[in-house]
């Protein structure tokens, strides 16, 4: 079955030509390929100012690019979620990019003394981290904290799930590299 696919790239170097893009290349012409229909936020591109104050984040006018993505993010039944580990988390800038997205209003409701409204009920995610050392490493050794908290403070507080997650270390290797592009091919032909 068909699914619309929204594509999340969170590599922010604008330049481009990093491992990560080719991830994404190799996920979405698997995609399309198999019939799914996909569209892309590359979170390098955009103008994402910071989020300063509790105001700016709960009342603040989003910015068209912003707006844009919300629209992007509400379209998709899945979301591929990429970026490379940076000091164990996600980098700087697709950390703001969560924070302007999926604001109040769009991605959840707060209620006071209440449990969350999640907005973005019915989309699955997949959250794919690239990292030099050895994926079970970071796993066993670190905890997986940085994706943990994205899976089940972020992408839960809004609704998404299922949320799995791919992690691929040892990027430096040319074997690493290719297997990886293997991996993505084969989630994007399936729309995982």
């Amino acid at each position: 079955m068909a699914k619309r696919i929204t594509i999340i790239q969170g590599h922010p170097d604008q330049a481009g030509g990093h491992y990560c893009h080719a991830l994404t290349e190799a996920y979405a012409a698997a995609a399309i390929a198999a019939g799914h229909e996909v569209r892309r936020i590359d979170v390098a591109m955009l103008d994402i100012p910071l989020l300063r104050n509790k105001n700016e984040f709960e009342c603040g006018i989003p910015t068209d690019a912003v707006r844009g993505a919300q629209g992007t993010i509400h379209w998709a039944e899945h979301l591929l979620i990429l970026y490379p580990l940076w000091m164990g988390m996600m980098p700087a800038v697709l950390k703001a990019f969560f924070e302007q997205v999926l604001r109040p209003g769009f991605a959840h409701r707060i209620a006071e003394n209440a449990m969350p409204e999640r907005l973005l009920k019915g989309r699955s995610a997949r959250i794919v981290v690239t990292m030099g050392m050895p994926a079970f490493a970071y796993r066993w050794v670190f905890g997986a904290h940085g994706v943990k908290a994205l899976r089940r403070s972020v992408l839960w507080l809004c609704g998404i799930g299922p949320v799995r997650q791919t992690l691929i270390g040892g990027v430096e290797s040319l074997p690493a590299r290719e297997r990886g592009i293997e991996r993505l091919r084969k989630l994007g032909q399936h729309g995982y």
